[in-house]
């Protein structure tokens, strides 16, 4: 068994692609698209984004100085397109 350190560099191959393209899927209605489809709330506290079919609130993104807060408990699934 490993530890969570052991995902650093896959997690780094995930988080530096342009995730607008990336497929979710509504946790509520089960609609998926492309996160450049959601229609977007904020900028202030935070950002959020809400399904265009059903209006759940599929992701929240808040940054403070530190650091960057990515909810993503309404999506059931997020497809991020490999580059290359």
């Amino acid at each position: 068994m490993l530890d969570g350190n052991a995902l650093a560099g896959d997690l780094r191959e995930v988080f530096a692609a342009d995730v607008t393209t990336a497929l979710y899927t509504c946790g509520g209605c089960g609609h998926a698209d492309v996160i450049a489809t959601l229609h977007l709330w904020g900028p202030a506290p935070g950002q959020v984004a809400r399904c265009p079919h059903c209006t759940d609130v599929v992701l929240r993104l808040v940054q403070t100085p530190d650091r960057l807060i990515l909810d993503l408990r309404g999506t059931v699934r997020l497809e991020i397109p490999r580059a290359g």
